[in-house]
């Protein structure tokens, strides 16, 4: 193989998903030549499994997927977790309340756990209308399920402000990041991409060292920090942008096709 990388992880939304949310043709056609090439492709997304179910059924994907924010590997060949972290539902509680006090009141959401958990919607939530949801009215359905992770929104703080003041009160129960727009997440403490993308790299017996990743957001962060090389999209947060080794096109614009090209071409 021409290139040192032997994994290819990738975002979703943002990165490998067009604004559209569909994967253009040309995407499709480098990441298999990249893997006729030897290596392997990992998905590696903040969407919990269900969420992310009819991207790899459309890509034909049998590998390993990262999803839930690191909470789960799933196997999409077998159709099976293989590992699942789940957010400690009275420690996510203590969180809330702290964030709460600090700021006032908080439109949250929560990602159930396991391969059909369901996203329960609060009251004044805002969310993808393209993707399932399940509304609840109170808080007493948003605690009776094992959770990966909430989601909280403000009406005046931006996400970087609710993101950092989360972290500043409750950090020491919870970790806080910033997903996308309208996307802050509470995740158990110290989960992050990384934790998941180690995990299933380890499976794969490959290293941080040949892993290149792809991303366009602050949770992506962690990711860059543990693989070899870290390639932050055009349309990429600040945060991001920062602490990756490069910057190539928008996910609109096949952001992915011309990095891969130049690691692990001619095609």
């Amino acid at each position: 193989m021409s290139s040192a990388y032997r994994l290819v992880a990738t975002d979703l939304d943002g990165t490998l998903l067009r604004s559209d949310g569909t994967v253009s043709q040309g995407s499709r056609d480098v990441l298999a030549a990249v893997a006729a090439k030897g290596a392997a492709h990992i998905i590696v997304t903040g969407r919990a499994v269900p969420w992310t179910r009819h991207v790899l059924e459309d890509l034909g994907y049998q590998g390993l997927a990262v999803c839930g924010q690191g909470a789960q590997v799933y196997d999409a060949g077998a159709g099976r977790l293989l590992t699942s972290v789940t957010l400690d539902r009275q420690v996510a509680a203590l969180a809330l309340a702290k964030i709460e006090a600090e700021v006032g009141p908080l439109a949250v959401a929560a990602s159930q756990d396991g391969l059909d958990g369901e996203i329960l919607v609060g009251p004044g939530y805002a969310y993808n209308p393209d993707l399932p949801v399940h509304h609840i009215e109170g808080t007493e359905e948003l605690w009776a399920q094992p959770l990966n992770k909430l989601y909280i929104q403000h009406s005046g703080l931006s996400d970087d402000e609710l993101t950092r003041v989360s972290t500043d009160v409750a950090g020491d129960l919870v970790s806080a990041t910033m997903a996308g727009a309208g996307i802050v997440e509470l995740l158990p403490l110290g989960l992050t991409k990384a934790t998941g993308l180690s995990l299933a790299a380890r499976r794969l017996g490959v290293s941080a060292a040949e892993t290149i990743a792809f991303g366009d957001m602050p949770n992506d962060v962690p990711m860059f920090a543990w693989a070899g090389h870290g390639v932050a999209m055009a349309n990429a947060h600040p945060e991001l942008k920062q602490v990756a080794d490069e910057v190539t096109a928008s996910n609109d614009d096949d952001g992915i096709v011309p990095v891969l090209t130049r690691l692990f071409g001619p095609f």
